[in-house]
C-alpha cells in the first residue's frame, strides 16, 4: 500500500480527471455548463480543491522576438471544498462558468477562426501528489452586435486573412484583459491601394469598443492617424446603423485623401 501511495504522489495510479461540457458553444458574457468527473486511482486520495477556468495562446514580444504564451484569464473554484475520493470511485462536481465579455471569438459562421486558441482547463489540487489536469476546447461565437460588424465587412467584399491574440493594451478602450484580439481582412478590388484592415472588439455587459486600423505598418500609422478609428456600439441598439455604409464611408474618406481609390 505504501508503494502505491508513492506512485500516486508521482502521478502514477492516482486520480484522473475528465471535464464534460453540456454545450461547447457560447458567446461572450454567456455561461458554460459542465461537470468535473474525478475517477479514483489505486489508493484513496484527498482532493483539496477543483479549479476551472479559461486559457488562451497569446503572442507577445520578448527581447524583440515574437513568442507564444499561455495566458490564464479566468479562474473559478468549484465544488464545496476538500473531499476524499476513494480508490476506483467516481466523484462528479457540476459547475457553471461565466465567460468574460472580452473573451475573443474563435468561431464565425460555424467555422473555427484560425489562430485563436481558447480552452477550458480543469485542475485538481491533491494532497502530496501531482495535480492531474484537463483541457477542453470551447467555441466562442460573436455577439449579435459583433456579427453585424462582421457581416458589414462581408457585404463590402472583404475576405478573412488571419486572426490572433496579442499581449498588450489598446489605449482609450474599456479593455480589462492583458491581451486583445485582431481579425485581419483582405480588401476587395474597389479599395485599391488598401492592403488590409484590422478589427478588434472589446466588450463589456452594455456595449463594445470597435477598433479599426487600415494597412498597419510599423511606424506608419498610429492612434492619431486617420487610418485608425474607434467607436462604440451598444449591444441593444446596433440595428439602428447601416454598418456597411458606415464602414464604406470611412474607407472612402481616408482612401480619397490618400489617393488610394
Amino acid at each position: 500500500m505504501a508503494f502505491k501511495k508513492l506512485l500516486a504522489s508521482l502521478g502514477a495510479g492516482g486520480a484522473s480527471v475528465d471535464t464534460v461540457l453540456s454545450e461547447e458553444n457560447v458567446v461572450p458574457g454567456g455561461v458554460v455548463q459542465g461537470e468535473v468527473r474525478i475517477e479514483g486511482g489505486k489508493v484513496d486520495q484527498r482532493i483539496e480543491s477543483i479549479t476551472v477556468g479559461l486559457r488562451a495562446k497569446v503572442e507577445a514580444e520578448v527581447d524583440d522576438q515574437e513568442v507564444t504564451e499561455t495566458v490564464t484569464f479566468l479562474k473559478q473554484q468549484v465544488g464545496s471544498g476538500a473531499f476524499e475520493v476513494k480508490a476506483g470511485a467516481v466523484h462528479v462536481v457540476p459547475f457553471g462558468l461565466e465567460i468574460p465579455w472580452e473573451t475573443p471569438v474563435n468561431s464565425i459562421g460555424g467555422q473555427s477562426l484560425r489562430g485563436v486558441n481558447i480552452g477550458l482547463y480543469t485542475n485538481l489540487e491533491i494532497a502530496r501528489a501531482v495535480d492531474p489536469g484537463d483541457l477542453d476546447p470551447i467555441n466562442v461565437h460573436p455577439l449579435p452586435a459583433q456579427q453585424a460588424i462582421l457581416d458589414a465587412f462581408d457585404q463590402l467584399g472583404f475576405r478573412f486573412k488571419s486572426a490572433d491574440l496579442e499581449r498588450g493594451r489598446i489605449r482609450g478602450t474599456r479593455q480589462d484583459l492583458p491581451f486583445y484580439q485582431e481579425i485581419e481582412f483582405y480588401p476587395p478590388e474597389q479599395y485599391r491601394g488598401l492592403k488590409q484592415v484590422e478589427l478588434t472588439f472589446i466588450s463589456d455587459q452594455r456595449e463594445m469598443d470597435v477598433v479599426l486600423e487600415m494597412d498597419k505598418k510599423p511606424g506608419l500609422f498610429g492612434e492619431g492617424s486617420d487610418s485608425y478609428k474607434s467607436f462604440t456600439v451598444g449591444h441593444h441598439d446596433y440595428r439602428s446603423t447601416d454598418w456597411a455604409a458606415y464602414l464604406n464611408q470611412w474607407l472612402a474618406d481616408v482612401g480619397g485623401r490618400r489617393n488610394w481609390f
